[in-house]
């Protein structure tokens, strides 16, 4: 029987490189409970389910970039590491082979779906809040303070700049 994997395990394990969510090979195998060399090689004997926007290469820019993220000190000299977006995992379930491989998908999936409504769900709130703070802007310092406060608690930019770069991550 596989061990549930909790959501937030599985989202810690998400990134986004290229403005795409995506987990990386080393960290699905040890999901799938397979080597990183056993799941790419799978990878390859299959590739054509693997367009580039389901599974790309990392440069070694971005290599060195995630290695400040991932616990493995052994990325930073990886000479390849395999991003899989939502899709490209999805996709792992089929070239695997087996009923582990199934139940971790489908974990994954849902920590997929979840993350991408914690995202829209904090997007929602800032614009929200961003109507608030412009209604009563100018009005009381120390509301504005409990605004920035606010901002600040949500990991938001400072509410003088846009929103906008926060929606696109």
């Amino acid at each position: 029987m596989v061990k549930l994997i909790s959501a937030e395990v599985i989202a810690a394990r998400i990134f986004e490189i290229r403005g795409k969510k995506v987990m990386i090979d080393r960290d699905l195998a040890v999901l799938y409970g397979v080597e990183t060399r056993v799941l790419n090689q799978a990878v390859r004997r299959n590739i054509e389910r693997f367009p580039e926007d389901f599974m790309f290469s990392l440069t070694r820019q971005e290599i060195m970039n995630l290695s400040q993220f991932v616990i493995s000190s052994k990325i930073k000299h990886a000479p390849n590491v395999f991003a899989f977006t939502q899709e490209g995992v999805a996709m792992l379930s089929g070239v695997l082979n087996s009923i582990r491989a199934v139940k971790v998908n489908i974990q994954i999936m849902r920590a997929f779906v979840k993350l991408r409504n914690i995202i829209s769900s904090n997007k929602y709130l800032a614009m929200k809040l961003k109507e608030l703070e412009n209604k009563i802007q100018g009005h009381d310092l120390d509301i504005s303070d409990i605004f920035e406060a606010i901002w600040q608690l949500m990991g938001m930019p400072d509410s003088r700049k846009t929103i906008k770069g926060f929606a696109q991550k």
